[in-house]
C-alpha cells in the first residue's frame, strides 16, 4: 500500500504504546489520522503523494489498529493521552491534525486537552452532531466482522463509497492491496476489540459545551454523497459551533480515496491559512 511513497515508517513509544508512524516530505507539520478501519494509517497514501510535496505528513497508526499494539481500552483519556505523546515524541509543534470517521470524533473530544495543536480539520465524524448508524450499515458492519471475506468487503465499499467501481479503477494494485491487508487485520483479536470500542464511543453525539472548549481554528470537510454519516451531521455542527464546512463532490465517505485531488487542494487551502497565520 506504501509502494512508490517517499515514506519512512518507524515503531515508537506514545503514553507507553509501542506505535508504528510513517513520514513523507518536509514542511509545516501536518498528522493524518485515520478513521476506524483495520488497516490503520496505510489507507491515506493516495493522498500523501501531493500532501508531501509541500508538508511533513506524518502518519501513525492508532493503537490496536493497522501495526500499533493495542490499549487495554480506546477511550478518550487513553486517546488524549496517546495523541499528546505522539506529538511530544516526534517534536511536532502545532500541527494540522486531520481526523476522519470514528478516530474524528474521538480527536474532537480530545482536542481541548491537546496542547500542541495548530488547526483541527475533522470529516466523516459521526461525534460533532445528532447521529444514528444507518441500519443497513450496522449490518454491513456486523457481518464483515463476523466475516471479513472478499465478498463482504465489496459489500461494505459499495456502501461506503460513492462509485466503488470507479475509486478501484483509479489504481487497481492499491486498492487490491488496501481490500487484502484490510481483512488480514480483521481476523485479529485485539483489533476486533479496538473496532468494537470505537463503534462503541466514537457514535455518540459529544455535548455541545465541550465542542465549545475546542480552542483551534477547527473545519471540517465532507463527501457530498456520504452515507455512513450523512452532511447533515456536518451542516449541524457548521450551525451550531461556527466552523467552515467545505464539501467535496464524488465522493461518500473516504473522499481522500475516492476523489484525492478535491480532496488535497481542499486541505491544501484550510492548512494555507494555518501555516500563514503561524
Amino acid at each position: 500500500m506504501l509502494a512508490g511513497l517517499p515514506a519512512t515508517s518507524r515503531t515508537r513509544d506514545a503514553a507507553g504504546i509501542a506505535t508504528t508512524i510513517w513520514e513523507a516530505g518536509d514542511g509545516p507539520a501536518m498528522l493524518l489520522l485515520h478513521g476506524g478501519i483495520e488497516c490503520g494509517g496505510a489507507m491515506w497514501a493516495p493522498a500523501v503523494h501531493r500532501l508531501a510535496e509541500h508538508y511533513r505528513v506524518v502518519v501513525p497508526d492508532v493503537p490496536g489498529l493497522g501495526e500499533s499494539a493495542p490499549a487495554p481500552l480506546l477511550d478518550v483519556r487513553t486517546f488524549t493521552d496517546w495523541l499528546n505523546g505522539v506529538l511530544r515524541t516526534l517534536h511536532l509543534q502545532r500541527p494540522v491534525v486531520v481526523a476522519h470517521s470514528l478516530i474524528g470524533s474521538l480527536t474532537v473530544a480530545a482536542a481541548p486537552r491537546i496542547d500542541r495543536m495548530g488547526r483541527l480539520v475533522i470529516y466523516a465524524a459521526p461525534g460533532v452532531g445528532p447521529y444514528r448508524m444507518p441500519p443497513r450499515l450496522r449490518y454491513l458492519a456486523v457481518r464483515f466482522a463476523i466475516r471479513p471475506t472478499a465478498r463482504n468487503t465489496e459489500r461494505f465499499d459499495r456502501f461506503a463509497l460513492y462509485d466503488l467501481d470507479a475509486t478501484r479503477q483509479r489504481d487497481p494494485g492499491w486498492f487490491e492491496a488496501f481490500e487484502s491487508y484490510t481483512r488480514s487485520r480483521a481476523v485479529v483479536p485485539h483489533v476486533k476489540k479496538t473496532m468494537r470500542q470505537l463503534i462503541a464511543s466514537g457514535t455518540k453525539q459529544l455535548p455541545d459545551a465541550e465542542l465549545a472548549r475546542i480552542a483551534v481554528p477547527t473545519t471540517m470537510l465532507w463527501g457530498r454523497h456520504d452515507r455512513m454519516v450523512p452532511l447533515s451531521v456536518a451542516r449541524y455542527a457548521a450551525a451550531r459551533h461556527g466552523w467552515p464546512l467545505r464539501v467535496i463532490e464524488g465522493a461518500a465517505h473516504a473522499p481522500h480515496i475516492e476523489n484525492p485531488d478535491a480532496f488535497c487542494a481542499e486541505l491544501e487551502r484550510i492548512a494555507g491559512v494555518a501555516v500563514e497565520g503561524g
